[in-house]
């Protein structure tokens, strides 16, 4: 077979595939159409949602640091005149700090900033004695893990465990205790945990329980803080 032959037969299949596919293309014009529109439409829908997602992050991102200044804001000296931005008690700035939070909360509930807000919210509103708006809010945050936040998470379990212990329902208080020391993380270490239920038993009479807790932690923790205070407490319970 001589080159020109060749070359034609190139040709002729290269312009058979075109006409080919041509017609698989015109006959599923509409298929095609309808697959390619799908996809443009997924790609745009994703980009809304990526935009939507970081602008609607930076709003809450803000609105929440705008709450955590009045929370951290300056009290007056006592008899000093008022002044924009200090608060007279500490009662005053919780109370203010916790709108905020509660508004954050409220807004911005399904974003990471949100949950921090529950926290906060739960915080001040157990400042304010407002048991139950406070449990209410530390199980919003407790769900924090939803998020990959277990550090969050681990502080409303411990606040909440707290108030739980505060309001004569121990054996809550005690479950949530044991599944932090089972599930540690950088904000709430076993050791704290531990410090905790060993405070919980002391004050509830269970003073050997307290004693092998404190033990426990004391070994654990020979030179960290949490050491310290386990030997401390062993020395004053003798």
């Amino acid at each position: 077979m001589d080159t020109q032959t060749r070359h034609a037969l190139k040709k002729d299949k290269f312009a058979q595939a075109t006409a080919s596919s041509f017609s698989w293309l015109s006959g599923h014009r509409s298929g095609v159409l309808r697959w390619a529109v799908s996809v443009v439409l997924v790609v745009l829908l994703f980009i809304g949602a990526l935009i939507f997602w970081n602008v609607r992050s930076a709003a809450a991102d803000v609105a929440l640091g705008a709450a955590m200044d009045t929370y951290g804001s300056a009290l007056a000296p006592p008899g000093a005149p008022a002044e924009n931005g200090v608060f007279a008690t500490a009662n005053d700035r919780s109370k203010a700090a916790n709108a905020q939070f509660a508004a954050v909360a409220q807004q911005y509930g399904w974003l990471p900033e949100g949950a921090k807000a529950h926290y906060f919210a739960g915080i001040t509103d157990q400042e304010l004695g407002q048991t139950a708006s406070a449990e209410t809010e530390l199980k919003k945050a407790a769900e924090a893990w939803s998020f990959g936040d277990r550090n969050l998470s681990n502080l409303a379990k411990l606040a909440l465990a707290n108030l739980y212990h505060q309001t004569a329902r121990d054996s809550q208080a005690i479950d949530i205790y044991n599944a932090l020391v089972a599930k540690p993380s950088e904000t709430v270490s076993a050791s704290v945990a531990q410090l905790d239920l060993a405070d919980l038993y002391a004050e509830t009479g269970k003073q050997d329980q307290a004693r092998a807790l404190w033990a426990k932690v004391k070994d654990a923790d020979k030179d960290g803080a949490a050491g310290q205070i386990a030997t401390q407490k062993l020395a004053g319970n003798k």
